[in-house]
């Protein structure tokens, strides 16, 4: 790609279960760690990488978010009445998100960059004419506040695979990515999964990856907060 994406999107909309109580009053995406929420941080990541038109779905305690926001420029609500999950989320949002690439960010993780910041890394690694996802990967022996088994394996062609059957795998999907909206020809309508269109886009040979050269962060109970707030402040 020429020129790094215009436009995102930024998922906001979860309900955060695993954070109650705090999440009780608060979406999971407004919650402070080391000073500054999540979804700040996710925004100002995106600014940095000069992206100026970003959509925010939002649900659980969607009127907190909108009044978080009301002073941002360039950021359009997508409220959800129903929750979408990952796919119909930005699948209702294509109208404004452009007909390019764009990225997506999930605003209940943390990452901080490497030497080169990690959405940079990921536009220099599209290639529009075989690509329809590019996803952001982590070790999960590097993970913080992770207590999964992985979600991929890494082909020696670098592609991305599956874990399937297996017990683990030696990477996560950090919640970071660009999209084409050519993966969403064909989407089902109204709430579905992100992974539906990554196995699509995984057996046309048009999925690719990036591994994460810096810390990936997730804050997944209230007792992962000050663990991640110290390595964060570290």
């Amino acid at each position: 790609m020429s020129a790094a994406p215009s436009h995102a999107m930024v998922l906001a909309a979860g309900l955060g279960l695993r954070m109650r109580p705090i999440t009780l009053t608060r979406p999971k995406p407004l919650v402070e760690v080391a000073g500054r929420s999540m979804l700040d941080r996710a925004l100002d990541a995106l600014a940095a990488a000069g992206v100026g038109e970003i959509v925010v779905n939002c649900h659980w305690l969607g009127a907190q978010i909108a009044a978080h926001l009301a002073g941002r420029a360039g950021i359009t609500l997508s409220p959800e009445d129903e929750l979408l999950e990952t796919g119909g989320g930005v699948a209702r949002a294509l109208p404004r998100l452009g007909d390019q690439a764009f990225y997506v960010v999930n605003a209940d993780i943390l990452w901080r960059d490497g030497a080169v910041p990690a959405l940079e890394r990921l536009r220099a690694a599209w290639d529009d004419a075989t690509l329809d996802a590019l996803l952001l990967l982590h070790p999960v022996a590097r993970a913080v506040g992770y207590d999964g088994v992985g979600d991929f394996f890494l082909g020696a062609d670098g592609i991305p695979v599956r874990r399937g059957t297996a017990e683990s795998a030696p990477y996560l999907f950090t919640g970071v990515q660009i999209l084409h909206p050519r993966l969403f020809a064909d989407a089902p309508a109204g709430r579905f999964s992100l992974n539906l269109l990554y196995d699509r886009a995984l057996a046309a040979g048009r999925l690719g990856a990036v591994v994460h050269d810096g810390d990936w962060f997730h804050v997944g109970t209230p007792e992962a907060l000050p663990e991640v707030e110290a390595r964060l402040r570290g």
